[in-house]
């Protein structure tokens, strides 16, 4: 999260006697608030979200062998395996996402070089979607034309819609990721823990599942909503998402536990 402050000069005079605009100056602060981070929070969204519903769904299923035991292995090795699986993910696809930029930068750099104003018009046709008349923009398109490492940067950006993603972001994402998974995934296998009945634990891990998916779909809400009915349909959407997810992912566990003892 950035802010930028900026100083704003609001008289009195405004309000009160239009003869002491030079009185009660007061200087207030504007902070803009905006996230800078948007692909981090998409990899904890992932990451939650997988987490409270896989290992939910496995133990769940699970516990239909009555082996808190079991249960508590079997969704160690899931979760574990799964963090990784999940990690591996985010790697591979940020480091796809850097190779694809960097092969589209190495073209529009080519074109810049060899066909230097059919290029220029192209900034021309981007300024022209913002209404700005090309006279008024000449002087941009030239200044850009004489810095060729910007005019790429800008190509790339106002062009083709790309933003330079940051070379350290394969081991974030799959850091982010991997750990979201690993958190969340722990609190539907809590009851196994500290239970011995595997039915009581599935019911008590129904409840905790729940709580977390209705927790954490206002926590996103929060940080993405701009009013509280956002905030408290997000939160219940995130729940029936997934609690959708995890009946259809219980249900196949079931039904092939059910089918191998056919």
């Amino acid at each position: 999260m950035t802010e930028k402050t900026h100083n704003i000069v609001v008289t009195s005079s405004t309000m009160s006697d239009p003869a002491s605009l030079e009185e009660g100056k007061t200087r207030v602060q504007h902070i803009e608030n905006h996230s800078t981070q948007p692909r981090l929070l998409s990899d904890m969204i992932i990451g939650f979200s997988d987490g409270l519903t896989v290992p939910f769904a496995l133990t769940a299923g699970m516990s239909s062998l009555g082996s808190t035991r079991l249960v508590v292995m079997s969704g160690l090795a899931e979760l574990f395996s799964g963090a990784i699986s999940m990690g591996l993910g985010g790697y591979l696809g940020n480091k796809s996402e850097i190779e694809f930029y960097r092969r589209e930068r190495h073209r529009e750099q080519m074109e810049v070089d060899l066909f230097p104003e059919k290029e220029k018009e192209e900034i021309y046709d981007i300024f022209a979607e913002y209404e700005i008349e090309r006279e008024a923009s000449r002087g941009v398109v030239e200044s850009l034309a004489r810095r060729k490492e910007l005019w790429v940067d800008f190509m790339m950006k106002f062009e083709l819609e790309l933003m330079k993603p940051e070379d350290n972001r394969v081991w974030v994402s799959a850091i982010t990721i991997g750990l979201s998974y690993m958190i969340s995934g722990i609190f539907p296998m809590i009851p196994y823990f500290i239970m011995k009945d595997a039915t009581k634990a599935l019911f008590v891990s129904i409840g905790i599942t729940a709580f977390m998916l209705l927790a954490f779909g206002v926590i996103k809400s929060y940080m993405v909503a701009t009013s509280r009915r956002q905030i408290v349909v997000g939160a219940i959407e995130t729940l029936i998402v997934g609690a959708a997810a995890a009946a259809v992912s219980y249900g196949m566990v079931r039904g092939l536990d059910h089918a191998t003892n056919l």
